[in-house]
């Protein structure tokens, strides 16, 4: 009698996982067993293990790993992250207005926002937060956002280290929003330049408001930066490019397992320009929502792409809560843009000898139409219709944003030129040196494959005692690694020249002045512009 009982139980409780996302016509059967296996050994460890265990760290880390082998967009949050995620989607919280980062046991400021409470209490990019409160980083090992929550005007105490010295400040909690749109402007007398930096729930009115005021203000034609941007909301994405097309026009449809989750996105308003020509910028950071707005506007003939092929993120996820205030993001389907593209360009089922994802190479591509005609491809992110192959992020590049090569100089260029204000830095020969030297100083990693092959080689030498007889062996290599990489950043002089003045324009000026610098400076943006003033933005569209 207890057996029939207990398999009647098990299913039930496997049913209410299958219906958040997986068919159970088949396997229903595997899937419960596995489920009784796991609750099993699960009860029996916590019961039996010679030291006492935390179930809810354990079950955290289980369901992580599950995760893990999946694709990155398929996430588990705990009740802490659940917090953290409905920030990122709403665009409003109770906090210090900054973009921070943990690396290690350091908390690191990455960006103050211009008069929001981090910025009013004093804090700058670089330094490095190492109390809040009460609480030392270093013995802080949870969410460190947990530790700046609070109602309005809420004064927090914080401890930090910058340049070496410690410091005291208070940080007076406030409203923040993010904003979607963090600058819009005239770059010329007919030009209007519009950021969108985030697909969150004001995305599209943001974006509506923009356009216009720039249209009041004159603007015949309008570039539309969506560089760097991550994604977001979807249908944000959709109210977007509805600002452009008219009403009843297919954006984005989304294709399942599941038939309930296939669905067909298209505009629902009236537009608010159907005719101003239009250019949008993207670039290897550009994801998802992103990508739909460029792909869509794209394959409707309604825009001109333009500077580097974007990521290629073609899944979409969907929030399933699930019990005692948790949350599963699953990805449930694939997004297709009008003329057919998937632009997914890792194929997570699979794998390569590393376990990662293998991307799809070009020659495996498939070519789709533009309502015009024109020939696009799937398989990769959206290759621009002029692509500018001086905006391409080069492995050198990557690793130095990465590992934070280059905010850690323009931290040390800022204290060491305390009264630059509003003028541009220029990047001599000599600083380059500086720079390159400070990465020697820092002993900076690049964490190339090649870098980290050659450190887990060694590593099981010590393990094996054998590092002594291949030591010699082991400096001449590295060595020759660093030449190479030296070499790289000498090739690569002119990229990363371009991204340490941006990161410095933000150290005085914040967001908004590092905008300002590109209506004027940046080559995407002049590129953009040339090819409004003459007939090349017809001839791209064959209108």
């Amino acid at each position: 009698m207890n057996f029939f009982k207990k398999k009647f139980i098990i299913p039930v409780v496997a049913s209410a996982f299958l219906f958040i996302g997986t068919s159970f016509k088949d396997d229903f059967f595997e899937i419960a067993k596995q489920i009784e296996i796991f609750t099993t050994l699960f009860k029996e460890l916590n019961r039996n293990y010679v030291d006492e265990t935390n179930p809810g760290e354990l079950m955290d880390k289980a369901i992580k790993g599950m995760l893990a082998n999946l694709d990155p967009y398929t996430v588990y949050f705990n009740e802490q992250d659940v917090v953290r995620f409905k920030i990122n989607n709403t665009g409003e919280y109770t906090g210090i207005g900054a973009l921070l980062t943990r690396k290690e046991d350091k908390l690191i400021v990455k960006e103050p926002y211009k008069d929001f409470p981090a910025d009013k209490a004093g804090l700058k990019a670089g330094d490095e937060i190492i109390q809040v409160g009460d609480v030392l980083l270093y013995d802080f090992k949870d969410e460190a956002s947990q530790l700046f929550k609070g109602t309005k005007n809420t004064k927090i105490d914080v401890k930090y280290i910058r340049q070496g010295k410690v410091n005291t400040t208070q940080i007076i909690l406030d409203e923040v929003e993010i904003k979607s749109v963090p600058f819009f402007a005239k770059i010329d007398d007919k030009t209007g330049y519009i950021v969108l930096s985030h697909f969150n729930k004001k995305a599209s009115l943001e974006t509506k408001e923009a356009l216009e005021q720039l249209k009041k203000e004159g603007a015949e034609r309008i570039i539309l930066d969506v560089r760097d941007n991550p994604g977001g909301l979807l249908n944000e994405a959709v109210n977007v490019c509805n600002l452009f097309v008219p009403k009843n026009e297919i954006i984005v449809t989304t294709k399942s397992k599941i038939e309930k989750h296939n669905s067909t996105y298209k505009t629902t308003k009236d537009p608010v320009d159907t005719e101003i020509p239009l250019i949008i910028l993207v670039n290897g950071r550009s994801a998802s929502a992103s990508e739909i707005v460029a792909g869509a506007l794209q394959d409707l003939d309604r825009a001109v792409v333009v500077g580097s092929r974007s990521f290629g993120k073609g899944l979409v996820q969907r929030p399933v809560d699930l019990t005692f205030g948790t949350q599963l993001k699953v990805t449930i389907s694939r997004y297709y843009t009008p003329s057919g593209r998937c632009i997914q360009a890792l194929d997570y089922s699979r794998k390569d000898k590393n376990g990662m994802a293998i991307k799809t190479e070009e020659k495996n591509f498939n070519a789709f139409k533009t309502r015009k005609g024109r020939t696009v491809y799937d398989g990769g992110g959206i290759q621009p219709d002029v692509e500018m192959e001086e905006t391409k992020s080069s492995p050198i590049t990557n690793a130095l944003l990465r590992n934070d090569g280059i905010f850690n100089y323009a931290t040390a260029y800022y204290y060491k030129n305390p009264n630059l204000g509003n003028k541009i830095p220029v990047i001599s020969d000599t600083d380059y040196l500086d720079f390159k030297q400070s990465l020697k100083v820092q002993k900076f990693s690049f964490d190339t494959e090649t870098e980290l092959a050659l450190k887990n080689t060694l590593a099981v030498a010590k393990k094996e005692k054998l590092d002594e007889s291949i030591q010699a062996e082991y400096q001449q290599l590295l060595a020759a690694l660093q030449k190479s990489e030296n070499t790289l950043l000498d090739k690569n002089q002119k990229e990363i020249k371009n991204l340490m003045v941006d990161e410095i324009i933000k150290r005085y000026q914040y967001q908004e002045g590092l905008f300002h610098y590109y209506t004027k400076n940046n080559s995407e943006i002049k590129r953009s512009v040339s090819i409004l003033n003459n007939a090349d933005y017809k001839t791209i569209l064959k209108m």
